[in-house]
Formats: C-alpha cells, sequence, structure tokens
C-alpha cells in the first residue's frame, strides 16, 4: 500500500505537467499549448541544422515523429535570445535531444553533458542521419554563411581560417 501510494505522488506531478506539442519548428525547437497560450521550447544540449540546410528537414520530421501530439514533460533551462524556454524535453518519457543525438539529426554542444557528445559520436561513427554526409556543415557555420568573407585564409602555422562577424573562424568547407 505504502508503495503504491509513493509511486503516485511520484507520478503526480509528471502528469500534472504534461503538454501537446501543437508544432514543430525545426529538429531542435517546437511549440507547447500550456493552458490559453504557447509556449516555444528549444531542445537544451543539441543543436540541429537549419530547414534550408542539407538535413534540415530530415531532422526537422525525426523530432516532429518522436514529439507532435504526445505528451511532453520539461524542465525550463534558459531562456534564448529569441525568448525561446531552453528545456530538457522528454516526449512520452523519450529524452528528445539524447533521441535526436542518437539518430544522427544533431550536434550536441561542446560545453553540455558528455553524455550527449558521446551519442553524437556513436552516431558519427555509424554513420547515422546527418553524418552520412563526409562534409557535413554545423548550423553555427550555416547560420553564419552569407554573412562571412568567402576567402579560407591560410595562417602562419597553416591552419585554414574565414572571417565571420568580425571573429576569426577557423576550418573551411
Amino acid at each position: 500500500m505504502r508503495i503504491s501510494l509513493a509511486t503516485l505522488l511520484l507520478l503526480a506531478p509528471l502528469l500534472a505537467h504534461a503538454y501537446e506539442v501543437i508544432s514543430v519548428g525545426d529538429g531542435d525547437s517546437m511549440t507547447l499549448q500550456v493552458g490559453p497560450r504557447r509556449l516555444k521550447l528549444r531542445l537544451a544540449g543539441i543543436d540541429a541544422p537549419e530547414i534550408k540546410q542539407a538535413f534540415g528537414p530530415q531532422a526537422r520530421q525525426s523530432l516532429h515523429q518522436l514529439c507532435f501530439g504526445k505528451d511532453v514533460q520539461y524542465e525550463a533551462e534558459a531562456i534564448d535570445r529569441f525568448n525561446r524556454t531552453i528545456a530538457t524535453v522528454r516526449c512520452n518519457g523519450i529524452d528528445a535531444s539524447r533521441a535526436q543525438l542518437e539518430r544522427g539529426m544533431a550536434w550536441a554542444f561542446r560545453q553540455k553533458d558528455r553524455n550527449l557528445k558521446a551519442l553524437e559520436t556513436a552516431a558519427r561513427n555509424k554513420k547515422i542521419g546527418l553524418w552520412s554526409d563526409p562534409h557535413a556543415v554545423a548550423p553555427w557555420r550555416f547560420r553564419y554563411a552569407g554573412s562571412q568573407d568567402a576567402t579560407c585564409h591560410v595562417g602562419a602555422r597553416g591552419g585554414r581560417y574565414r572571417w565571420v562577424n568580425g571573429r576569426k573562424m577557423y576550418g573551411c568547407p
């Protein structure tokens, strides 16, 4: 009796905070219906390809299949510059960030959890999803492609770089 009561008490908060995904913007963002308002979420710990980028539509479809119309619990971590809530999101109990990495549909942020980076590395080694492309372009590089100097420079020690928004970015496509 005590165990079932304890289980009920532990699950009650999760059930009380389950929301429905009403749209998926791309491979790392979605909108929830939270009572009368809508809440835009960005998955914590990952960065997925942009919609107009190679594998962007596939990353969006992957997240859509995982979360759309399903019960979602989230744990907010921060607010980004676009006023989206950055959160750890679970769709029907599955961690969406981890699932996107396992499917090869996103990059793990370097400064985040090492377990996420390990999932990215495993997908990369198996050439799953976007990792089937040997020249996959990270979304943060793709976003700045229009504003960068097209010239690839070679530094004194042989490092290749471009200027992006006044900053030196190493590596050229």
